[in-house]
């Protein structure tokens, strides 16, 4: 119930495609005919389809509950079935022993082998009970945004392809260093409405995309130590960014990968320093950010721009009136919109230096700040 309450975990959207005429109509039918439906007593792995977001037995959500303001909300429901291998290498084992017996048979050909293996896994499946799964979803229709809470790159297929099959639209992973969402008018960023400034260049060839997210953040830590966690973002004005209790830096891809991780109440930033004298960048960090007298703390992944954790500015107390949930709801998402947004701030303000001709100034300052930083 991230949404709801408590912390949030969640990656980001772009949908690409274009909404059909009478959309709330087409959304209404749609949700509807893809609605989860039971495989409790089938053999078939896996079930998905759409719930209702506060109660995950709604299928036929009544009188449009998913339309909030300007949002659609909703759950993916995904049920899974598994048979423990152990388990399936016995009845096969016993399957075949009794196959033998039947036909005098001394030895089976592969075929029934197969076809013995397969009718074990189908019927062991079919009495097994499938594990369910609830993703809540975020829908901001206007901006063609949506934001998902899970970062599992296998609920996200299934995510994909429901999303697909149901709405005729395509999912983009977010990318704010993608060259065409390079935008000045961010989700949840207060700029909406004022004049776009130019389109930011494309990437010279010095620049890898996939990297560029750990080289924002290693920025951003140093950044935020200039002026005591204090940084005047462009678009956002003064805010305080601070890293706290857990750093992961990482060298190397693959096999040949090296990481570093300091946590703790107050972690180790002379390690980490260390770690980014040796070439290491930040992959993952703990957050503290304040704006505006609000603050939020989430755990940033930089490789995808991912939320993880998201502990939201504590909302005021209705003394003893009655519960507003719906308006609780919005709150929610707009302080949700509203940190992210922020983000996108802070890694526009990096890459505009990034890619500016003070860009080698820069990197001697983040020298210097990190050789103080380890002791050199």
């Amino acid at each position: 119930m991230g949404l709801f309450k408590g912390n949030l975990t969640f990656s980001r959207y772009r949908l690409i495609g274009t909404l059909p005429d009478h959309f709330p109509d087409f959304f209404n039918e749609r949700i509807r005919k893809n609605a989860f439906q039971t495989v409790w007593r089938t053999a078939e792995e896996k079930a998905a389809g759409w719930t209702g977001l506060e109660d995950p037995l709604d299928t036929e959500f009544h009188h449009a509950s998913y339309a909030q303001g300007r949002y659609l909300l909703f759950s993916l429901r995904v049920d899974r079935k598994s048979v423990a291998p152990s388990l399936l290498r016995l009845r096969i084992m016993e399957a075949e022993r009794n196959k033998l017996s039947e036909t005098g048979q001394k030895k089976l050909y592969r075929e029934q082998r197969e076809a013995i293996r397969e009718a074990m896994r189908l019927e062991l499946l079919g009495r097994t009970l499938p594990v369910p799964s609830l993703f809540e979803i975020c829908w901001s229709v206007p901006e063609n945004t949506l934001i998902f809470c899970s970062l599992s790159d296998k609920v996200f297929e299934d995510l994909q392809e429901l999303f697909r099959d149901s709405f005729q639209l395509t999912l983009c992973p977010y990318m704010p260093w993608d060259p065409q969402f390079l935008q000045k008018d961010q989700p949840g960023s207060g700029t909406a409405g004022k004049t776009a400034q130019p389109p930011l260049p494309d990437f010279p060839p010095g620049i890898d995309p996939l990297t560029i997210g750990r080289e924002f953040l290693t920025w951003l830590w140093s950044k935020s130590e200039e002026r005591n966690g204090r940084i005047m973002i462009p678009g956002a004005g003064e805010s305080e960014v601070f890293f706290i209790r857990r750093l992961v830096l990482e060298s190397g891809d693959g096999e040949y990968a090296e990481t570093v991780v300091c946590q703790g109440l107050h972690a180790d930033l002379k390690e980490g320093k260390e770690a980014l004298r040796q070439g290491k960048k930040i992959t993952v960090a703990r957050l503290r950010i304040a704006h505006d007298k609000t603050e939020w703390e989430f755990t940033f992944k930089a490789d995808r721009f991912h939320f993880q954790s998201m502990k939201l500015p504590t909302l005021p107390e209705n003394d003893g009136e009655e519960i507003d949930r719906e308006g609780q709801l919005l709150e929610r998402i707009y302080l949700i919109e509203k940190a992210a947004g922020m983000m996108d701030l802070l890694f526009q303000f990096f890459l505009e230096r990034r890619l500016s001709n003070d860009w080698e100034a820069e990197l001697s300052r983040m020298q210097r700040w990190i050789s103080q930083g380890s002791g050199n």
